[in-house]
């Protein structure tokens, strides 16, 4: 059974952390390749100078790639976040966005560098903007992503 992205948009907005750093989902796609994600300056996510706290900025696009892949390649997969950093390119103030996007050849490129079974890292980011549109940090993340046992396209004589 999928899980609709209506269901989980409604599920992520109410989850607390991100409820109390003022983060909400704006769009799911209907297909999972396209996430935007907001977050309004405020009490709760500003730092000691009165922009926005680089945790809130990080929080906002955390699980996201994680959570795009698990859906557009489905249960035949093991998808995890495994390393992040993020760049601060300048001070965030007001609303800032991040628009998360997984295209066709990504998607392609895992399955070709997974089909034998092989752990893939790819690494992702997105960038964070301001409503000018200048960024105010690029977050990367490294995923773990592998097919699941069993699921492999391997012959006996590979050594399973």
């Amino acid at each position: 059974m999928k899980i609709r992205p209506s269901f989980v948009k409604a599920i992520i907005n109410l989850w607390p952390p991100f409820l109390g750093a003022g983060i909400r989902v704006k769009t799911i796609a209907h297909d999972w390749r396209q996430i935007e994600v907001r977050m309004k300056l405020g009490f709760t996510n500003r730092n000691y100078v009165g922009v926005h706290f680089g945790g809130s900025l990080y929080s906002m696009t955390d699980p996201f790639f994680m959570l795009m892949l698990i859906n557009t390649l489905g249960k035949d997969y093991i998808v995890w976040d495994k390393a992040g950093r993020i760049d601060y390119i300048k001070p965030g103030t007001g609303t800032v966005s991040a628009v998360f996007s997984i295209d066709t050849a990504t998607v392609d490129a895992i399955r070709r560098n997974t089909e034998n079974g092989e752990k893939y890292l790819p690494e992702l980011s997105v960038d964070v903007r301001d409503a000018k549109g200048e960024i105010v940090s690029r977050v990367h993340k490294t995923l773990y992503i592998r097919k699941k046992q069993g699921l492999t396209q391997k012959s006996p004589r590979d050594g399973q």
